[in-house]
């Protein structure tokens, strides 16, 4: 444990949780509710920015106030059920708590749906900020004083490097790892399963750096 405690990020929807199921399930149910075709396979291909991008796609401006509160009602029932943890993605959080650090999850998501994904899969965040994307993430990642954040769009990264954090990007989402690398990303990881063994190296360089 370092003298300062370490607080690292970690994005929500492709980073954590594989929300593509629950998502797909509920613009499903939007579609059936509103009678507009959305193209749920198309929409999770793009997850990561906020939702009102997405159904601008698919339903004209004056309709997406209102839809995006319908969706988000949808939601709860149809998305978190489906919705799996991301490989690695327990031990990820672990591995922080190890290292007496906190472990916050900033997220685009309407924070009272990300609150349930994560407390269905037993994913134990020491704090939970919702509706914040890309460069206004930061306002959470400074507020929370996080070293690190780990994220898996280009998003991520601009919130991480914003916030003067240490940008870990996981190729687990839409971004691929060369896109990761090109937005400035500090360090390009596989997936979760490799966050572990990272931050020990990371930490280890940090106490070193304290004494």
């Amino acid at each position: 444990m370092t003298s300062h405690t370490l607080t690292v990020g970690f994005d929500l929807d492709m980073t954590l949780i594989d929300s593509r199921p629950g998502i797909k399930a509920a613009y499903q149910a939007l579609s059936a509710r509103t009678g507009t075709y959305v193209d749920a396979d198309l929409a999770v291909t793009r997850l990561g920015p906020p939702l009102e991008e997405e159904l601008r796609n698919w339903f004209p401006e004056e309709q997406i106030a209102a839809t995006g509160d319908l969706y988000r009602e949808i939601y709860t029932t149809h998305a978190i059920e489906p919705t799996l943890a991301m490989p690695g993605a327990r031990e990820a959080i672990a591995a922080v708590h190890a290292h007496g650090g906190r472990a916050i999850v900033v997220t685009a998501k309407h924070e009272p749906n990300a609150k349930l994904h994560l407390s269905h899969l037993g994913i134990e965040a020491d704090a939970v900020i919702g509706w914040l994307w890309a460069e206004a993430k930061a306002e959470a990642l400074r507020e929370h004083d996080a070293a690190v954040y780990v994220g898996d769009h280009t998003g991520d990264v601009r919130g991480a490097r914003t916030a003067g954090a240490l940008s870990v990007a996981v190729a687990t989402g839409p971004c691929d790892a060369a896109e990761l690398r090109a937005a400035g990303a500090d360090v390009v990881l596989d997936g979760l399963a490799e966050f572990p063994a990272w931050l020990d190296a990371y930490a280890a360089r940090r106490t070193a750096q304290e004494r």
